[in-house]
């Protein structure tokens, strides 16, 4: 079972209202609920928005729903909070809609607790709001942070930043990152979308003069938060130790695997026609070039390298994931 909590509040009855943390929280749960087959990811995301004066999330209800998404063993409980943050000497909180001082909202501390002490196997703490990179720390300790196992955070900006929106608002930067990553553009090989590979695409994507997301983790291995569609068909991936028995084979190629010539080639009896069994294992070998894991050998394309009869060979990346097809992990 994978559940998730998903939170945003734009609607303050105290403290300066938002723009779009509510448009924040139905994208992200509209990535999460599916896989991008089509087939189910977290069934049915419970999603709390305030959007206005009928529709309020007190601190009282935000805390049950969060005490609510941790009080099992689920393989993943995911809480998900867009809204605004506040900072003090005591730690960090969560601002609920009746919010009057910033202090008077969920407590960090308690989010943290009430995850530490849950059964899920995974628990993924992701907040776009203003200070949260102080979450997990012990407040006055030097930025000490108590991260149980199993608990991995991500947060839009460090605990000395405001959390952005995209320019013209209805967005916040870090979460159309996050939603990016998910959708795909953070994917290995096999369509897997992990916390790691989402925090390196939003860190990638903002730079160093931006705000600066915050990634804590103590896990043993990565879970995968959603499945996109891979860049290259599982089949194709597996053969990649038929057409390199070794990791420094290099295949050799001629014009016979090149299915596109000119009409001056075609004309030439001195090179021959193409062979419609290397012309397959040709496409497959450009598939490889095209994600990264293998490259053409003295030549600048792959076209050139058939041509020239010349030959390709794995990339770094190329190696490691040929290794996992060996080793049956993939």
């Amino acid at each position: 079972m994978r559940k998730a909590l998903i939170v945003g509040i734009d609607h303050y009855e105290h403290i300066s209202s938002l723009s779009g943390c509510v448009n924040d929280a139905h994208s992200v749960k509209s990535v999460l609920e599916r896989h991008a087959d089509g087939t189910v990811n977290f069934a049915t995301p419970r999603i709390l928005t305030g959007t206005g004066a009928n529709d309020l999330i007190p601190k009282a209800d935000l805390k049950a729903a969060v005490r609510e998404l941790f009080k099992d063993d689920s393989e993943i409980a995911l809480f998900y909070f867009a809204g605004h943050g506040y900072i003090e000497d005591t730690g960090g909180f969560l601002c609920a809609s009746d919010c009057k001082t910033g202090d008077d909202g969920l407590s960090l501390a308690e989010v943290m607790t009430l995850a530490r002490d849950s059964n899920a196997k995974n628990k993924v703490i992701i907040l776009d709001s203003c200070h949260s990179g102080i979450a997990g720390d012990r407040p006055n300790q030097g930025g000490t942070a108590e991260i149980q196992e199993g608990t991995t955070v991500l947060t839009a900006s460090a605990a000395d930043q405001y959390a952005m929106e995209v320019a013209g608002g209805g967005a916040g930067v870090f979460t159309n990152l996050f939603v990016d990553a998910l959708g795909g553009a953070a994917a290995n090989l096999l369509g897997d979308v992990t916390p790691g590979s989402v925090y390196a695409h939003i860190d990638q994507s903002l730079g160093p003069w931006a705000q600066r997301p915050v990634f804590k983790t103590n896990v043993k291995t990565f879970v995968s938060l959603r499945e996109a569609a891979p860049p290259i068909a599982l089949a194709e991936l597996q053969a990649l130790t038929t057409y390199f028995p070794r990791a420094d084979y290099e295949h050799p190629l001629d014009p016979t695997y090149e299915p596109e010539r000119s009409e001056e080639q075609k004309a030439d009896p001195d090179i021959p026609n193409p062979d419609p069994q290397k012309t397959a294992i040709f496409k497959i070998l450009q598939n490889y070039v095209k994600v990264n894991l293998v490259r053409p050998v003295g030549a600048p394309h792959m076209w050139h390298a058939a041509m020239q009869s010349k030959g390709c060979e794995l990339t770094v990346l190329g190696e490691h994931y040929r290794k996992l097809v060996e080793e049956g992990l993939i």
